[in-house]
């Protein structure tokens, strides 16, 4: 089991790791576009660029948050509590993170799908819209599988991330 939960957190880590690509990737593109602006020669479709980018960095960050107790939280109630009662907070709180997240893809699978079927494309470059879905599906399905082992570890009493601090 713990080789499972080991896999499951590197792929957390290289998910976060191509968001974290995808920010700089936007990052650059802008400061590209504000140099080539001085000189006359802008980055052609920037807006397109950038927004992509920036959908993809923070969806698939949102697992990694998730996995090393990085969310927002109420620590400072929960912390002084027996930890028995930690555990079941914590707990509840993911299984909660859990149904939002399924909501989260049902929902937007469907909008993906209406994307893929009308072939909108963005203004500037003709990016198909339904590529700009997919970050945000692939990251709400990583927070799902994020998930699955933080409920393990509560339950099998086993540290929560080797990361974390909780």
């Amino acid at each position: 089991m713990p080789k499972l939960l080991r896999r499951i957190d590197g792929l957390i880590e290289i998910l976060a790791v191509i968001g974290l690509l995808a920010y700089s990737a936007a990052a650059l593109i802008s400061v590209a576009d504000v140099i080539g602006r001085r000189i006359g020669t802008p980055v052609p479709g920037v807006v397109d660029l950038v927004q992509l980018f920036i959908m993809a960095g923070a969806w698939l960050s949102i697992p990694w948050g998730f996995t090393v107790g990085g969310h927002v939280g109420v620590d400072f109630l929960v912390d002084r509590m027996p930890e028995g009662w930690q555990r079941l907070l914590r707990g509840l709180a993911a299984v909660a993170a859990m149904v939002l997240m399924a909501l989260i893809l049902w929902k937007c699978s469907e909008a993906y799908r209406l994307q893929v079927m009308l072939g909108d494309k963005s203004q500037q470059l003709g990016i198909p819209i339904s590529l700009y879905w997919l970050p945000l599906l692939i990251g709400v399905g990583a927070s799902i599988l994020a998930l699955i082992p933080i409920l393990l570890r509560l339950v099998m009493n086993l540290p929560l991330t080797r990361n974390a601090a909780h």
